[in-house]
C-alpha cells in the first residue's frame, strides 16, 4: 500500500501533510511530477520526476497504482481513470472521487473547459486555507485507516 501524489498541483501545505501521514502510517508515498519538487524527502518517500509533456505524470500515476493505494490529485479526468479500477482517490481540499460522483465531475469539468475554449469561462482557483487543508487532513487520515485496516484483515486472512 502506498500514497501517490499529482504532486505538479497539490499545495505545499498538503504535500507536508502527506509526508507526515506516510511518516505516520510507515507507508510509502510517491509524488510524480514534470519537475523536482523542492522538499520531498524523507524515509519511504520517492520523488518522481516525469518527462515534460501534457499528461506524462498522470500516466505514470495511473501506471504505478495497485488496488489498496490512495491516490492524491486534483485532475478529474486522472481520477475517473483510477476510480474505474477500484482505487480510492481523493483531491487536495478532501473532495473523494467515487464511482458514484466521477461522471458528474468529469462533465462539469469538460464543460468549464469547453467555455473556457471558447472564450466565456473564467477560471478561477479558490484561495487554499486552513478549512481546505483541515478538510483534507481529515479524509487523509480517515481513508488511511480505512485501508490500512483493509490491509491488515487480508493479511489475517491468508495467514
Amino acid at each position: 500500500m502506498k500514497i501517490l501524489v499529482d504532486a505538479d498541483s497539490c499545495p505545499k501545505p498538503a504535500r507536508y501533510l502527506i509526508l507526515r501521514a506516510a511518516a505516520r502510517t510507515a507507508l510509502t508515498a510517491v509524488f510524480a511530477a514534470n519537475r523536482p519538487i523542492p522538499g520531498i524527502t524523507g524515509p519511504g518517500v520517492v520523488m518522481e520526476v516525469c518527462p515534460a509533456g501534457e499528461g506524462a505524470a498522470d500516466d505514470r500515476i495511473a501506471e504505478l497504482a495497485l488496488p489498496g493505494d490512495l491516490v492524491v490529485t486534483r485532475d478529474i479526468p486522472l481520477a475517473s481513470r483510477l476510480v474505474e479500477t477500484a482505487i480510492p482517490v481523493i483531491d487536495d481540499r478532501g473532495q473523494v472521487y467515487t464511482k458514484e460522483n466521477i461522471r458528474e465531475k468529469l462533465s462539469l469539468r469538460d464543460f468549464k473547459v469547453g467555455l473556457a475554449d471558447n472564450g466565456l469561462g473564467v477560471e478561477r482557483i479558490a484561495s487554499y486555507g486552513k478549512r481546505e487543508l483541515k478538510n483534507f487532513a481529515d479524509t487523509l487520515d480517515r481513508l488511511l485507516v480505512r485501508l490500512i485496516r483493509t490491509e491488515k484483515e487480508k493479511f489475517l486472512r491468508t495467514r
